[in-house]
């Protein structure tokens, strides 16, 4: 589940908004659009999804970023600068830090959320969630998998949408610690094939 679309048109768009939306102070409203190539190369990348997600409930640094993701600042730039160029992120005023060096923070503005980009982001959205994972305490993750039927795809894909959609909308409750939600769905791949098929 990767977009807030409840027709499954955007199994891909799974940037910085995720279930919880995007950030309260976003004040553009983006509509579901397909994504530029520009975009979509942005976005085909698991640390850039990680600085997105990094910067959704506040604004970072560079060096912030850099230390958060355990990189060279140097590097890390490179990639903030394309999520800025693409409009993935946002820079806010600059602000002063450790001796008055000026500092530009950073913020995700949510618009991978609203974007379709099939194809292009499996593989980073999946290494994203597998790097931060890694970090949760084993006793911290709860993990399911399911077998549904084909006949029932459909329904489910319908009903699972709306769900998240009504928990995306929902304003974000700064009291609370947040949780993330990942989920993928695909043909099952264990399935014997019967009759030839």
């Amino acid at each position: 589940m990767t977009g807030e679309n409840a027709q499954i048109t955007a199994p891909e768009t799974a940037g910085e908004g995720g279930p919880s939306g995007p950030p309260p102070s976003v004040a553009e409203h983006f509509e579901r659009r397909a994504a530029t190539d520009t975009e979509a190369r942005a976005l085909a990348s698991s640390l850039r999804l990680r600085i997105l997600r990094l910067t959704l409930d506040e604004a970072l640094t560079n060096k912030e970023i850099a230390e958060a993701l355990d990189r060279n600042p140097a590097s890390v730039l490179h990639h903030v600068r394309t999520l800025v160029e693409t409009g993935f992120l946002r820079a806010e005023p600059v602000r002063r830090g450790e001796r008055g060096a000026r500092e530009i923070p950073y913020r995700a503005t949510g618009k991978s959320w609203y974007l379709d980009a099939p194809g292009v982001m499996t593989g980073p959205i999946v290494e994203a969630f597998v790097s931060e994972i890694a970090s949760v305490p084993p006793e911290q993750r709860e993990l399911a998998r399911l077998r549904i039927n084909g006949g029932d795809v459909e329904e489910f894909q319908k009903r699972l949408y709306e769900l998240v959609n009504d928990f995306h909308n929902r304003p974000r409750d700064p009291q609370t610690p947040p949780h993330s939600v990942f989920i993928a769905m695909h043909p099952d791949t264990s399935t014997p094939r019967r009759g030839g098929q």
